[in-house]
């Protein structure tokens, strides 16, 4: 099974809370970086959309004072 290293946003920083995505033969894997043992697996064309939605402002009304 290929898989990529996982990586993280620069946004980050050296934070130890955020979300780490990486490609894992063909599908796209996210996890929580302090909770390493769950990982969500989806397609790369339902990731690509998820992030054009979150870019677009789409998920601003679940954040307090967004």
């Amino acid at each position: 099974m290929a898989r990529s290293v996982w990586q993280k946003s620069s946004y980050s920083a050296a934070s130890d809370n955020c979300v780490e995505v990486r490609d894992a033969d063909g599908l796209i894997e996210l996890r929580e970086s302090d909770d390493g043992d769950v990982i969500v697996r989806t397609t790369a064309l339902t990731f690509s959309k998820f992030v054009q939605d979150v870019k677009a402002g789409d998920f601003d009304h679940f954040i307090a004072d967004a």
